[in-house]
């Protein structure tokens, strides 16, 4: 079984598309909703919770979990991954959504200008300029901070006029560096992702999220497929978050355009 853990909604734009290219196994998705957002958390604050969600996923039988969380990737991934889940959880592991990306940019580019729009804890990490710098020595990498994106898409106020001046006073300064490769920063940006791509303009291309991440998860069950124990029975998927189950169930069944049971759970030590 795999774990997608995001800190709300956003993770929907990875789960759809890992769904989609990887259909036989069984998924735990896991929304923090109640404690969205973590882009204005601080570090420690994001490690314990994302912990917590660990914790859960692995101990309801997950054997592989995605953090598809920018904010968790760069500030618990690491850490996560080198000394709390070998100790804890051997035989398991945990992925983020960052190198994925910061390598598919960095075959993107041209002009060897990739702008990053994302949340205050990410951009201050700086994470994926110390992964793109990995990729390529001579690379500019510019980011926005938009920290008023996350609360507006967990309030389903993405197509609200008042987010589409928010978002386009956002990317403004991005566009001015002239990039060819646009990372989203937070997976909850790929809500907006057709409004964000027609405000750069056709001639930047704005990474799709989802997909990068899918066909990188594809290419790494591949190489372990001790992670890859496909479902004797037809394939089910269950829908956790840790605030209103019906807000959340309405919200990921206009996203996924198909049928859900969300449950509420709650995340503690």
């Amino acid at each position: 079984m795999i774990g997608v853990f995001d800190s709300g909604f956003g993770g929907l734009t990875i789960f759809k598309a890992i769904e989609k290219k990887l259909p036989q196994f069984d998924y735990i998705y896991l929304g923090d909703n109640a404690r969205a957002p973590y882009g204005n958390h601080s570090q420690e604050v994001i490690y314990e919770y994302t912990r917590q969600a660990v914790d859960y996923l692995f101990q309801a039988g997950c054997d592989l979990i995605i953090l598809a969380c920018n904010t968790a990737s760069s500030e618990a991934l690491r850490k996560l991954q080198q000394e709390y889940v070998p100790k804890k959880y051997p035989g398991k592991n945990i992925l983020g959504v960052i190198r994925p990306l910061a390598e598919a940019a960095s075959l993107m580019t041209k002009n060897k200008v990739v702008a990053v729009m994302g949340t205050r804890s990410t951009v201050e990490s700086k994470s994926y300029i110390k992964e793109l710098q990995i990729q390529v020595r001579k690379i500019k990498v510019v980011q926005q901070a938009c920290p008023l994106l996350v609360p507006l898409i967990e309030e389903n106020w993405e197509k609200t006029p008042e987010t589409k001046m928010i978002l386009k006073k956002y990317i403004r300064p991005l566009k001015s560096h002239f990039p060819d490769t646009v990372i989203l920063g937070c997976t909850h940006y790929g809500w907006l992702q057709k409004d964000i791509e027609r405000y750069f303009g056709k001639n930047i291309k704005v990474l799709d999220s989802g997909k990068i991440v899918a066909d990188k998860l594809a290419e790494y069950l591949l190489k372990h497929p001790e992670y890859a124990k496909k479902t004797k029975s037809k394939p089910k998927t269950i829908f956790l978050t840790t605030d209103d189950a019906k807000r959340f169930q309405d919200s990921a069944e206009k996203y996924l355009g198909r049928k859900i049971k969300a449950v509420r759970i709650i995340l503690n030590n």
